[in-house]
């Protein structure tokens, strides 16, 4: 099978994430498919861009996988300059559709940018091919701007997105989805049922299996230092931004500072000066901040977790469920895991891996952490290794891209 897959933030080992359309495509390339990523020059989600020296196209082949980047204006945040850059790809789409379709000739074609527009390219692209057309969502858009942003129903650029979305729904062959409680919304848009296919995130075990690398040396010093004070270690790794409620682990920090326990924030993100000034005001001498790591460092961070920390805001959108990657990690580095989350799915719970409390609720956080410290050292291990059996049986990319693939035939 010849599959496209078209994904404006597509990433690489090469240029960072956005990683599932590399993983994904890996397993089927693995499995004998070819297959052809097309992905904009330029994504505010991924470490390093593709350098294509104003030729307007670059293609290159990494792990057997196909790249096509289309250039497309640089910008920063969420204004004008992204609104331009997306406009930028979904017209280059249109624009080099019959050459797509010609010079690859797909015989499916995955649109899975996390707004809708491409799906209108993509179309084109399956009907000049004869090839089968698959949706694939990320967050809904355009619900996402106006629950989060509060954007007006009526705004030109939501009426665009809706207009695309709906459009999908009704074209499509297929619907795959990551998150898993989207039904009842994505029918009453125009899906027919039987369209609907759950495909969540996953991880790559032989990033696991394989041998990691080791922590770098001042990252490993500082939480070794803290063990050998006889301090638990309660970690967070992952983006310090707004929606991981960073605030309601460091209140928790806050409600524990008598306590002989140590928080441990790894990464950065926007809100991260902030956090560490908060602190700082605070005397907060319980809370340690680390630098970013690099991703093949996570499962040695890891182990130094005693628990192993995320929240989340209480957020309504959250109801059509939650596939978050750091989840994932902490699972598969068998740490008993305490999770801040009200939401249409739990994983957590779903594998007994440790508990959940309501998010936004510091006392709740500074509860389960003494819960979960006060479990004997076999039963925290048991915990943690139940959460990494319920991802190597669910959630790993070899099995994922098999399911995706299901959804293609």
């Amino acid at each position: 099978m010849r599959i496209l897959y078209i994904n404006h933030y597509a990433g690489s080992p090469r240029h960072g994430m956005e990683y599932r359309p590399y993983y994904l495509a890996r397993e089927w390339v693995r499995a004998g498919h070819v297959v052809q990523i097309i992905g904009s020059s330029q994504s505010h989600i991924r470490s390093k861009q593709p350098q294509l020296a104003g030729r307007g196209r670059l293609e290159e082949t990494i792990d057997d996988i196909l790249y096509t980047w289309f250039e497309t204006p640089p910008y920063i945040g969420n204004g004008i300059g992204r609104v331009r850059n997306m406009g930028s790809f979904v017209s280059r789409l249109f624009r080099e559709s019959k050459w797509i379709s010609a010079s690859f000739r797909p015989d499916v074609v995955i649109a899975s940018s996390t707004y809708p527009m491409d799906v209108w390219p993509a179309h084109r692209i399956a009907k000049l091919a004869g090839a089968k057309l698959v949706f694939e969502i990320h967050d809904l858009w355009p619900l996402t701007p106006m629950e989060l942003g509060g954007k007006s129903r009526w705004h030109p650029f939501i009426m665009l997105m809706q207009a695309a979305e709906d459009y999908a729904y009704r074209h499509a062959d297929a619907v795959v989805s990551m998150l898993p409680k989207v039904r009842g919304y994505v029918e009453s848009r125009g899906m027919a049922p039987n369209k609907l296919h759950i495909v969540p995130n996953g991880i790559d075990p032989s990033e696991w299996f394989a041998g990691s690398s080791a922590l770098h040396a001042a990252a490993a010093e500082v939480l070794s230092t803290l063990h050998e004070r006889g301090y638990p270690l309660i970690g967070y790794a992952g983006t310090h931004g707004i929606s991981n409620s960073l605030e309601t682990f460091l209140s928790a920090a806050k409600l524990m500072r008598e306590e002989k326990v140590a928080f441990v924030l790894v990464g950065d993100g926007p809100d991260k000066a902030r956090l560490q000034k908060w602190v700082s005001e605070e005397q907060m001498a319980n809370i340690c901040f680390i630098d970013p790591i690099l991703k093949a460092q996570i499962p040695a961070l890891l182990r130094h977790f005693d628990v192993a920390g995320i929240s989340w805001r209480r957020q309504s959108l959250y109801r059509f469920g939650i596939a978050p990657n750091k989840l994932m990690d902490y699972m598969m580095a068998a740490r008993p895991v305490l999770h801040a989350v009200e939401a249409g799915n739990d994983p957590v719970s779903e594998a007994g891996c440790g508990l959940t409390i309501p998010p936004e609720d510091p006392p709740a956080m500074a509860d389960g952490i003494r819960a979960l410290l006060s479990l004997n050292k076999d039963e925290r291990e048991a915990m943690g290794q139940r959460g990494k059996e319920f991802v190597l049986n669910n959630l790993t990319y070899p099995i994922l891209a098999k399911k995706f693939l299901a959804a293609c035939n």
